[in-house]
């Protein structure tokens, strides 16, 4: 194993716009999950928020800690009070945001990009989308997060992978198969991925912070509205 020597981490760049450290991924939005939670908890919301962390993800999953326990449905089940049909009422109005980083655009690989999908470090979080499934994004949970980050003015990127490139997946089809949730793939753009000296930018993370809290506060109305008839507004 390579370990680094070097302190935790540093900012890089001439405006220091870069953070230097490992474990970026995940530890990124572990992070601004914890923070969001924390805020959205002294908000007086009345819907129910969620944050599971998971290990093991870079190993499959397949682990009493990991993404693919039955640990998720037995604590949803608990949470409704054992009652089934409360708990698929729950599912059907629920939503997952799967939040792991994101490969950004390699200013010395740009074509290993689609020309119109390339997140940059500092553009803010990154929606990713994939046609075989190894992303759990869907065309709804897309429009339905668009709205999210335009209602609160904070930067949004998307990125699919192009159709000659192998594609890694997330723990989001594994969490969406298993539990029936409405899921979007999404994270942080960085470089050097699983390297010991990773390299993500510095606003991306605060980013991640609003858009997390924001949804944990202002999803349940903005899915109400997108299936509600009588609304005039437009999702795109």
């Amino acid at each position: 194993a390579v370990v680094s020597t070097q302190s935790g981490h540093y900012a890089g760049g001439v405006d220091e716009e870069f953070v230097m450290a490992p474990r970026q991924d995940n530890l990124v939005n572990a992070w601004a999950g914890t923070h969001a939670l924390a805020k959205h908890s002294v908000s007086g919301s009345s819907s129910a928020a969620v944050l599971c962390l998971y290990d093991h993800e870079e190993v499959g999953s397949q682990s009493a800690h990991g993404a693919g326990t039955e640990l998720t449905n037995l604590v949803l089940q608990r949470l409704s009070g054992n009652n089934s049909e409360l708990l698929a009422k729950c599912i059907a109005k629920s939503f997952l945001l799967s939040a792991d980083q994101v490969h950004a655009v390699h200013p010395n690989y740009v074509s290993k990009h689609e020309s119109n999908f390339q997140p940059a470090v500092n553009g803010g979080i990154c929606m990713k989308h994939n046609s075989n499934q190894r992303y759990a994004t869907t065309a709804m949970g897309a429009a339905l997060l668009r709205e999210l980050a335009l209602r609160n003015d904070i930067p949004l990127q998307e990125v699919m992978v192009r159709n000659d490139s192998p594609c890694g997946s997330t723990i989001g089809p594994i969490m969406s198969a298993k539990t029936a949730l409405r899921t979007v793939d999404l994270g942080c753009p960085q470089l050097s991925m699983h390297s010991i000296r990773e390299m993500g930018g510095a606003k991306d993370p605060y980013h991640a912070v609003r858009l997390y809290k924001a949804f944990y506060e202002q999803f349940a109305g903005i899915d109400t509205a997108s299936t509600d008839e009588t609304c005039d507004e437009t999702f795109i």
